[in-house]
């Protein structure tokens, strides 16, 4: 059996750090306010010459050189981003250019802040279909740009960054001891696109437009259906949470993750957290957070690692995979 075996993963991060206290000069919030609402305590703000393809660009390298290979060894690019650098073409084949790669290709997908769970399940498909051997799984944001910096609920969640990987196309056994992504499951449901959504577009305003979200609905939806996915995906392995060595997810609050993990049996010591660190990155949290955790010595070959991710649309998915 074919197996999607992560060899190597990178991130990349503005240089601008925006901290709590920086927003009490902007809007009416504290620090102990957010912290005690969200778990957020800094954020990544990118500048003027920092973009989703620059930021893409920079992670995507980070993580060729980590798996030792060259830009020419990729032969499928999957970039998932809500805040593309033009309406079109892709960004991803911008970056591609970047890394002087013209074999091949490559495309953005678009679904939030589930987009790196839905992108890494893509490049699944793409690679044990045989449309190439190895895939850069990009996830890269500059949510910055779409924020109403007047409206408190929203402008201190968010942050910029960028996280890869690069997936290769390996021989299994077709048992749960491969290496690799193991399964998958995707949802959406378009009924609740206006809890959480841009009100501007190219097709609607002509504009750009800015981030909307009631947010207790999506608190209030988040729990059940991340459980939800990750309970489809523990029961095509007959996969338990106990055997869970690592749960990465999405970063976007902190209660979320804990009431998660609670409902899910996790016990806290094996949750990545870095929503403290970089705030809601969307398609840029999950892989942010996995690089976190390698770098720092956490996650290891041959470790049982499940994924998750909920966004606007709604969206939401999760991935087990043994790295």
């Amino acid at each position: 059996m074919i197996r999607s075996v992560v060899r190597g993963i990178g991130s990349a991060l503005p240089r601008r750090i925006m901290t709590n206290k920086d927003f009490e000069a902007l809007v009416d919030t504290s620090d102990e306010w957010i912290v005690q609402r969200t778990g957020i305590r800094q954020r990544h703000i990118a500048g003027d010459d920092e973009t989703t393809a620059s930021l893409g660009e920079a992670a995507a390298r980070a993580a060729l050189d980590h798996a030792g290979l060259q830009p020419d060894d990729i032969d499928v690019i999957v970039l998932a981003t809500s805040t593309p650098n033009n309406t079109f073409p892709a960004t991803a084949v911008e970056i591609q250019n970047r890394l002087g790669i013209h074999h091949g290709f490559a495309f953005d997908l678009q679904a939030v802040c589930s987009g790196f769970v839905y992108a890494i399940t893509m490049a699944d498909l793409h690679l044990r279909g045989g449309l190439g051997k190895r895939a850069l799984v990009i996830g890269s944001e500059t949510f910055s740009r779409i924020l109403d910096w007047t409206d408190r609920t929203t402008c201190v969640l968010f942050g910029d960054g960028a996280g890869a990987v690069v997936l290769e196309a390996a021989e299994g056994e077709g048992s749960l001891s491969d290496r690799g992504i193991l399964a998958s499951a995707l949802r959406s449901d378009g009924a609740q696109k206006d809890k959480l959504y841009v009100d501007g577009g190219p097709s609607t305003t002509g504009t750009v437009g800015h981030l909307r979200m009631q947010g207790r609905e999506v608190f209030k939806h988040a729990v059940g259906m991340i459980t939800d996915v990750i309970e489809d995906v523990f029961s095509r392995t007959n996969i338990t949470s106990d055997e869970i060595d690592w749960f990465v997810p999405h970063q976007a609050n902190k209660r979320i993750i804990d009431a998660s993990a609670k409902k899910l049996g996790i016990a806290e010591e094996k949750v990545v957290v870095t929503v403290d660190l970089h705030g809601n990155t969307s398609a840029a949290s999950v892989p942010l957070a996995l690089a976190h955790a390698v770098r720092e010595g956490k996650i290891k070959r041959g470790d049982l690692v499940l994924l998750e991710a909920m966004g606007g649309g709604f969206t939401w998915g999760a991935v087990l995979l043994r790295w």
